[in-house]
């Protein structure tokens, strides 16, 4: 995971991409292909997207509703 540090940016970080996942829940639900395809014009790569969910996921921030959509966390 890429936390940042001294070598590594806040804006290199996988926290600084917190905020464009949960904005785009915010809207509606997506799968996690959706979401990762919408990721991909962000620079988001496929390790990066994973460690960001599995943070958000332990963080409590989104869940899976029952049609395996990702959801935003009110």
């Amino acid at each position: 995971m890429k936390f940042p540090n001294k070598v590594i940016s806040f804006n290199e970080s996988i926290i600084s991409k917190f905020a464009l996942i949960l904005n785009t829940l915010k809207e509606k639900g997506y799968t996690a292909i959706e979401l990762f395809h919408l990721m991909c014009e962000q620079d988001i790569d496929i390790p990066n997207f994973i460690d960001i969910l599995d943070c958000l996921f332990a963080l409590n921030k989104i869940t899976f509703d029952k049609t395996d959509r990702l959801q935003y966390v009110k």
